[in-house]
């Protein structure tokens, strides 16, 4: 970063940073650069699992392998506190949600001109490098997480039962059309708040250290270092946070109708 990175229009320069390199138009954009890093964290995660997989011992276990384990346990022992019955694709849902989640915010402790440079030098002017400052990132992963909601509502509980809580919940039959309102507001505010308050945590995260890059280059280190320091505790949080919400609302769908 330098001081003359931003100083001449610092609205622009936000503005620069905040927008996605895109094709199509409409209904029908793409982010090219959130597609790209999301999927590029995923494979990597994919890779370093498969490799800490292939080469477990026991015996001596590596770095690598203790620091995953301990994730894995702590997850594991999440799940068996909050999740009512026993079903294996839980756990590791959970665990992929929290790392997969973490290692996107993460991103953002890159310095903010540095890949957008290298890129601008290949001749691409756009580019954010934090999938989750997309709001279409994050209410991606929440809508996944929704359409499971839904699938073991009904797997659980019956197409029938799904429907009949639409009717009777919270105040009775007799008074199903308000139930039908609130229930429907309650069940689409999962996915919403899910994705939203991730995206707006790390959104302005992101927002505050394209503002210290504002700064002459030699006040930077300090507001800079200490905001990254805080910010390591912020995009943990919400990982654990996106995990833990996904770990309720799924429990929540295991539940029968009489709430067992």
């Amino acid at each position: 970063m330098s001081e003359s990175v931003g100083s001449d229009d610092p609205v622009g320069y936000i503005q620069h940073h905040l927008t996605n390199l895109t094709v199509g138009e409409g209904f029908w954009t793409l982010n090219i650069d959130t597609l790209f890093f999301g999927w590029l964290i995923g494979g990597l995660l994919v890779f370093l699992a498969w490799r800490v997989g292939r080469n477990l011992d026991p015996g001596k276990p590596t770095g690598v392998q203790n620091l995953l384990e301990g994730i894995l346990e702590f997850v594991d022992r999440m799940v068996k506190d909050i999740f009512p019955v026993t079903n294996p694709l839980i756990g590791p849902l959970a665990l992929t949600v929290f790392m997969w989640a973490f290692l996107m915010n993460a991103m953002d402790l890159i310095p903010v001109d540095l890949l957008p440079t290298i890129a601008r030098h290949l001749g691409v002017h756009y580019l954010k490098v934090v999938p989750t400052t997309d709001p279409n990132a994050t209410l991606g992963m929440s809508i996944m997480v929704f359409a499971l909601v839904v699938y073991y509502n009904i797997k659980v509980k019956g197409l029938v039962g799904y429907i009949k809580t639409f009717l009777t919940h919270p105040f009775g039959i007799w008074l199903f059309p308000i139930n039908i309102v609130m229930t429907l507001s309650e069940e689409l505010a999962k996915p919403l708040s899910l994705g939203l308050r991730l995206f707006g945590n790390l959104f302005a995260g992101e927002l505050v250290f394209l503002l210290v890059a504002l700064l002459p280059w030699w006040i930077q280190f300090i507001p800079g270092g200490a905001w990254a320091i805080f910010h390591i505790l912020i995009i943990t949080l919400q990982a654990f946070i996106f995990m833990v919400l996904t770990i309720m609302y799924l429990a929540l769908a295991h539940q029968s109708q009489d709430g067992h």
